[in-house]
């Protein structure tokens, strides 16, 4: 089977996106033959600017049903393969949103929202971010790891403290992932993780989705989609070819400001990093080019098993095994 078919007779999942939403956008996500994103819809936001968020996007969904559908289990997500549609699953990249109410994890699980991402960065009620001292997960976090666990939603780590991180993989009972990462095995990064992490999270059954934000790349802005299958390749190394997937970090459409408001703490105290230029490998610098990986991971060396595997088969089962069928 060439690329192209491969490419085709897959489920392919993105683990994290963070794009400007538009019809534009959903329909690049056809071209390059999504079925299924995990969608962020809040950050730093609170629990209203939240819900206004998932209203927006449900009214986007709504208008634009011809290209996508929103996603609540495992199986809507192969439906939303059979219906030749891309499946909008909703995350947070932030548990801010809960503040400091258990009772709105449930609240925004009956809206939709499938992935929680513990902390963004810096500190908040649950734990601590990768870019300041980590205390770990904080008591008030361990009740809201169980509530998760409980409604079905999944732990996301990729933007939190190593500590925290630990805790959360030891108190969940259901497998948690690290949606969009890659390795300091490959570059010294504070949002990389160490084969160490890496290992650990795989031995307790979570999941890693492995991202090509280029600051993150051995190569930084000169990467190609070969530096990112490179990656991949050295993950799954570690992981196994089970318990990885892709979480690109697509920041399609969006200005400075947006990445202003991300890289300042709660959007806008201190700054917290800099990214310098920000363009996608090349090869892959916009959605619509998802099957130029599907070819990429042929071409070197993996097989078609194991790509489609990596290009969404993983994700669909892990996804299952928290929310359910």
């Amino acid at each position: 089977m060439n690329s192209a078919e491969l490419h085709q007779n897959s489920i392919v999942i993105d683990g994290l996106i963070i794009a400007k939403w538009s019809r534009e956008l959903f329909e690049d996500m056809r071209k390059g033959g999504l079925t299924a994103a995990n969608c962020t819809v809040s950050v730093w936001e609170g629990f209203q600017s939240t819900v206004d968020n998932i209203v927006e996007m449900n009214q986007l969904i709504e208008a634009n049903g011809d290209l996508v559908t929103k996603v609540h289990a495992a199986a809507d997500i192969r439906r939303a393969k059979e219906a030749g549609k891309t499946g909008i699953m909703m995350g947070f990249q932030n548990a801010h949103a809960f503040e400091d109410q258990i009772g709105y994890v449930q609240v925004f699980k009956d809206l939709g929202v499938g992935v929680v991402q513990m902390c963004y960065n810096t500190q908040n009620l649950v734990g601590t971010g990768c870019y300041e001292r980590d205390g770990g997960l904080s008591d008030f976090g361990r009740e809201i790891v169980a509530e998760m666990n409980r409604v079905g939603i999944m732990c996301d780590l990729s933007h939190v403290g190593s500590k925290t991180s630990e805790e959360v993989i030891l108190e969940s009972k259901k497998p948690v992932c690290y949606s969009h990462c890659l390795p300091s095995g490959l570059k010294q990064h504070p949002r990389n993780k160490s084969d160490e992490e890496l290992r650990f999270i795989a031995e307790h059954g979570g999941f890693v989705g492995v991202t090509m934000f280029t600051p993150f790349l051995k190569k930084g802005p000169d990467s190609t989609i070969d530096d990112y299958v490179e990656a991949i390749g050295y993950i799954m190394n570690i992981v196994g070819e089970d318990q990885i997937g892709i979480g690109t970090d697509f920041t399609q459409g969006q200005d400075k400001a947006f990445f202003d408001y991300l890289t300042h703490d709660k959007g806008y105290a201190r700054e917290l990093t800099q990214f310098g230029k920000i363009v996608n490998p090349e090869g892959i610098r916009t959605v619509g080019e998802f099957p130029n990986l599907t070819d990429a991971l042929l071409r070197n060396g993996f097989s078609e098993t194991v790509v489609q595997k990596i290009m969404g088969q993983n994700w669909v089962r892990v996804l299952g095994e928290v929310w359910g069928e």
